[in-house]
């Protein structure tokens, strides 16, 4: 197994992606609104990665409501943002808390029907005052323990809906005055001020699975991104006490294509270049390198360069998919049923 989670071009597995996929035996998938067109169609091509892969392979999909949302009208619901359950978590605490559990039930529900395991959820970013809008309303809000108390219930509803949730952006977005899709955001705070950050990945360092910011904190490492930083990724580790698969956010982002990441030799081809982020991605403590394009020859290239995945990566990576429960079999509609009851007392 190679320690990657890639994308696929389109509706159905290509020739050459499954003879790719067959010989790479990626840890995993991950599917964009390129790839979804019905519930049927979606059922067929999950059904056919974990045929390709024999085994229960994770499927991860961006599934977080609002704009971040992969799965659309008119086959699917929308879905509330981050920031609706924020709102009503400053005039009612509790009920904020279940109306998110129930809204993590319903999301659950939905992915399982169609084979997906893994939503690439809850989003911890603290929201901070004229950054980005990047991050902006996907953001639970402003206060650590609120997003670290909505966090833990999208955490507490996938688990006993059958899924697997991902915090991101570790060690913390929210600072960011850039979208790092498009290039490097440099986050000067003093590692003081980066506490406020870190505090919501610090009470959810039991997540199963993580993903990294691909972002510069000059306060502790002024030369490299996060994503490819031995200095972050031992903070996430040791200080922050994050035990679980680390995966890298995608390597396709501009933010990886500026020299100042360390991702992007100067002089290097652009499509080898792929091998080389996912190398130092890994390089620096990731367990797993994302590529989320579905771009045949950017896969081919990660694939030629990337290792075998080490047994401490293959150990967490068990853990991650044992992690989630069962499901109940409730249909996610009810769920989503009384959410709306609870959002609507807001």
């Amino acid at each position: 197994m190679q320690p990657l989670i890639l994308g696929l071009a389109g509706l159905t597995l290509g020739d050459e992606e499954r003879a790719l996929f067959r010989a790479a035996d990626p840890a995993g998938y991950i599917l964009f609104k390129r790839n979804i067109d019905s519930p049927d169609q979606v059922r067929a091509l999950t059904a056919g990665l974990r045929d390709l892969a024999g085994r229960d392979v994770p499927i991860l999909i961006d599934q977080e409501g609002g704009r971040v949302a992969r799965l659309r009208p008119p086959h699917w619901p929308e879905f509330p943002t981050g920031e609706r359950f924020g709102h009503l978590y400053d005039v009612a605490p509790i009920t904020a808390i279940e109306a998110c559990r129930l809204n993590a039930l319903a999301l659950a529900a939905l992915l399982r029907d169609l084979g997906i395991n893994v939503d690439c959820l809850p989003l911890l970013d603290v929201r901070d005052v004229g950054a980005h809008d990047i991050i902006g309303d996907r953001s639970f809000g402003a206060e650590p323990m609120l997003v670290s108390a909505l966090g833990r219930a999208v955490l507490d509803g996938f688990r006993l809906g059958g899924i697997c949730g991902v915090v991101k952006h570790i060690p913390g977005h929210g600072r960011a005055l850039a979208d790092s899709h498009l290039e490097l955001p440099v986050v000067s705070a003093s590692r003081e001020e980066l506490e406020r950050d870190f505090e919501p990945f610090r009470r959810l360092a039991d997540a199963p699975m993580a993903m990294t910011a691909h972002i510069t904190y000059t306060a502790i490492d002024a030369d490299r991104c996060a994503t490819l930083s031995p200095i972050v990724i031992d903070l996430i580790r040791q200080d922050i006490g994050f035990a679980g698969l680390l995966m890298s956010d995608d390597l396709g982002m501009h933010a990886l294509g500026n020299p100042q990441s360390g991702g992007h030799p100067p002089g290097s081809n652009a499509l080898a270049d792929f091998g080389a982020r996912a190398l130092a991605c890994l390089d620096a403590g990731c367990d797993i390198a994302l590529h989320c394009s579905g771009d045949f020859h950017e896969m081919r290239a990660i694939t030629e360069a990337a290792p075998m995945m080490s047994d401490a990566a293959a150990t967490r990576l068990a853990a991650a998919m044992a992690w989630m429960g069962p499901g109940d079999g409730t249909p996610a509609a009810e769920w989503a049923q009384a959410r709306d009851m609870l959002l609507a007392l807001g």
